[in-house]
């Protein structure tokens, strides 16, 4: 298999977990909060980061130990066997191209804002060059994609920051506005906050494929953990800063009813031209977030043919570039096609649900890996163990609609699985359920010594089970 270019220094990798959290998802999110809580989502906006980080801390681990090319993949594959391994893979490269064909759709959303009157097929065309640009720009070369990623990194952030420290100047100076909007603090309540959290940490969502091209980071085992904490720790700080004057400049009443809160708060706070400022800070937001998504997307289905479980096509790399140049044109296909014919709600809900199964057993990897290697960041096993938590909560906000697409569309894997798998790994299974083991016992195999008596009766209980 061509080894890939290493690359990717800690500023590189920061920037790419920034690049893939900050998004078109800023744009909107806030106003989803405010309904549900009104000023009180500033609560769901911490509470909401700090589980994205703990998941983001499982990933760490597990990047540590498994500092390979591939990601959740790779970790599942180790930790739990070749199946989960693709499972885990499969869920995620669903999960990330759809992903990425909401970028398109929401980049042509915010155009309409300048050219309202745009025909059909004019968005439509707007839509293909989009990602045809960004997929171009990851075909020549990672390192060129990385220092563009930093370039629109700043681009996009740019305007959020002039906007923050443009509201809390207008509030020192004018305290009684934001005291104003910011009060009662919870006008609804706090029964919400459920509802709210799902949308919030929709924004949060992006870390993990960052673990993904590994092989391309330099001194991966100590960079990947160390960006990731220092990356969540600022978008946190930098979500936290921008609702706090999102919601102090607007009443919540009408920021709940706004698709665009940041352009209303941008109105609101320097008028028509920082509505438009805002705007473009969202346009070039969109183009960041999707082009670090591109470059990071691709190395799944590139790990995955690698060891034999896709067609080998997508393990080939460009003489010339040393990029996954196949990988890449082929997302790029299925990325337009999606954003051609899908819609954003549709896209999201296939997206969120395929990921958090990556979530789940990524985290649930952690304790087999421990196991298996020595090293690591010796992160606490508490952190894994809430991991799963929320996933498992996560997963359950899920409407039923929602979670069958999910499954269906996980399930088309398993014949190209069965094509591609060693022989050997499908009679292991089958021995497993002959044996009354079942598979969901096979992807649990938690050692004993991290989790003590309790979960080893629960595991018992759950064999008898199944």
């Amino acid at each position: 298999m061509p080894f890939l270019k290493r690359e990717l220094s800690l500023f590189d990798v920061v920037s790419l977990v920034i690049g893939t959290i900050v998004g078109a998802d800023i744009y909107i999110a806030a106003a989803f909060g405010a309904g549900f809580l009104g000023p009180a989502s500033i609560f769901a906006w911490l509470i909401a980061g700090v589980m994205a980080i703990t998941i983001a801390l499982s990933f760490a681990e597990c990047s540590s130990l498994v500092p390979r090319v591939g990601g959740p993949y790779a970790y599942a594959k180790e930790a739990f066997g070749d199946f989960t391994g693709f499972m885990a893979g499969w869920s995620l490269m669903i999960a990330s191209w759809t992903a990425l064909a909401v970028f398109p759709l929401a980049f042509v959303a915010y155009l309409l804002y300048f050219f309202p009157t745009m025909p059909v097929w004019m968005q439509t065309l707007i839509k293909i060059l989009f990602v045809f640009f960004l997929t171009f720009i990851n075909y020549r070369g990672v390192k060129k994609a990385g220092k563009i990623n930093e370039i629109l990194t700043v681009l996009k952030l740019a305007p959020i920051l002039v906007f923050t420290l443009v509201g809390i100047l207008f509030f020192l100076l004018k305290p009684s506005i934001f005291i104003s909007n910011f009060t009662p603090l919870t006008p609804l309540g706090l029964g919400g906050m459920g509802s709210a959290l799902v949308l919030i940490f929709w924004a949060y969502v992006g870390f993990e494929l960052v673990t993904v091209p590994s092989d391309e980071i330099i001194d991966s085992k100590k960079t990947i953990p160390l960006a990731i904490i220092i990356g969540m720790s600022l978008v946190i700080l930098f979500y936290l800063l921008t609702n706090l004057v999102i919601l102090g400049a607007v009443p919540w009443t009408q920021l709940s009813l706004s698709t665009a809160p940041l352009t209303l708060a941008g109105g609101a706070l320097m008028g028509g031209l920082g509505a438009a400022f805002l705007t473009i800070g969202a346009l070039l937001s969109i183009s960041g977030s999707d082009e670090a998504g591109i470059l990071s997307s691709a190395r799944i289905p590139y790990a995955m043919a690698g060891d034999g479980l896709l067609p080998h096509i997508f393990a080939r790399v460009h003489s010339k570039y040393g990029t996954p140049h196949v990988a890449l044109i082929i997302q790029g296909v299925v990325t337009i096609l999606a954003a051609v014919f899908g819609t954003i709600n549709q896209l999201i809900i296939l997206s969120v649900f395929t990921l958090l199964f990556c979530y789940l057993v990524t985290c649930a990897a952690v304790f087999p890996l421990k196991q298996k290697y020595s090293g690591g960041i010796n992160l606490p096993w508490l952190i894994p163990i809430l991991g799963i938590f929320i996933a498992i909560y996560m997963m359950f906000q899920c409407n039923l609609n929602q979670i069958l697409v999910g499954i269906a569309f996980m399930a088309l894997g398993i014949p190209i699985y069965i094509n591609y798998s060693p022989g050997e790994e499908i009679k292991s299974i089958r021995r497993d359920i002959e044996q009354g083991q079942g598979l969901f016992v096979r992807w649990i195999r938690v050692p004993e010594k991290f989790l003590g008596h309790a979960f080893r009766h629960v595991v018992e209980l759950v064999r008898k089970i199944t």
